[in-house]
């Protein structure tokens, strides 16, 4: 699947030059000059008009068919040399430096980065200005970043002492590093030697750790796709904390976004949904969100915590 996507990937910016070159060109000439049938590129030629030059959705390819013929009807505009709006050249600008400062960062990449944002700031000109008004500040696990990082690059085990808080305890473990991430907040997913299992640290949350000599053996495994609720950042198991949260029809969306181990057919609609949580704390947040359309029953504290946080929020609304 991965391979097929990269392929039309590759074929599609093709295509554009291709189609862009020869206007109104038969369906059958291009389909055989690039070795595909001619429903992959009617295929094709259905994706091509949500892609273009801005994010904000403007520019985009304005290409269709009448099934025998293709025709591109603003190619000159596309091919106009891309202009970033201020901004996207503050955002992009803001970026770079604040990774420009990451610790651990390897010199000959950060001196790539400040090149690149030199000729930014060159090309942005009065709005660098305001840009350089703004800064973004990492969390301060610049220690941690960089030895994961090394461990990573060297192919050495780690030592760590690490905090749960769905425990409250701090464990020692020895872990194999796989990679590093950030989703919020910066992560390594590593092979726990505590556990035989894969597992993610929050680096914030590592109180001490220590460069092997012992070399990084993980066993080889699939990288989860991060934007995939059911393999990627939060993964639970049997001995996290049970949550039981009741949601109406409004809200029957958590059983298909959050993993769980029992959804209950209720009234109307709703579901008492099971699911377990490493940090159940981080769940007031669904609570808030699901407003009417669902609350958390079990565990007393957890329910109680959110009913609390929903008075402050609907207080400081009022205010």
């Amino acid at each position: 699947m991965a391979g097929n996507a990269i392929d039309q990937t590759r074929r599609m910016l093709s295509l554009v030059t291709y189609l862009r070159e020869r206007p109104g060109a038969r369906v059958a000439e291009v389909a055989r000059a690039f070795g595909i049938s001619e429903d992959e590129l009617i295929a094709d030629l259905d994706v091509l008009p949500l892609c273009g030059t801005s994010f904000r959705g403007g520019d985009l390819l304005d290409i269709d068919t009448d099934g025998e013929r293709i025709w591109w009807h603003n190619p000159d505009d596309v091919a106009e040399p891309l202009r970033l709006a201020a901004d996207e050249a503050t955002a992009l600008l803001v970026a770079a430096r604040a990774v420009a400062t990451l610790p651990g960062l390897r010199e000959s990449d950060r001196e790539a980065l400040l090149r690149a944002t030199a000729k930014l700031e060159a090309a942005a000109g009065e709005v660098a200005g305001a840009s350089s008004r703004l800064s973004v500040t990492f969390e301060s696990e610049g220690g941690v970043f960089a030895d994961v990082d090394r461990a990573i690059s060297e192919r050495r085990r780690l030592w760590l002492r690490y905090y749960s808080p769905a425990r409250d305890e701090v464990t020692e473990r020895e872990v194999d590093p796989i990679r590093l991430f950030a989703v919020g907040h910066t992560y390594m997913e590593a092979w726990c030697r505590l556990s035989e299992a894969r597992r993610t640290f929050r680096l914030d949350r590592v109180v001490e750790i220590k460069l092997l000599d012992e070399a990084s053996d993980p066993p080889p495994i699939e990288l989860r796709d991060l934007s995939d609720p059911s393999t990627g950042l939060v993964q639970t198991g049997a001995e996290d904390p049970e949550v039981v949260v009741e949601v109406g029809p409004g809200g029957r969306w958590v059983a298909e976004y959050y993993p769980h181990d029992s959804a209950e057919e209720l009234s109307d609609g709703a579901l008492r949904i099971t699911l377990r949580a490493p940090d159940p704390g981080s769940l007031r947040r669904l609570a808030l969100r699901l407003g009417r359309d669902g609350r958390i029953v079990a565990p007393q504290g957890l329910a109680d915590s959110a009913r609390d946080a929903a008075r402050q929020a609907l207080a400081a609304y009022g205010e």
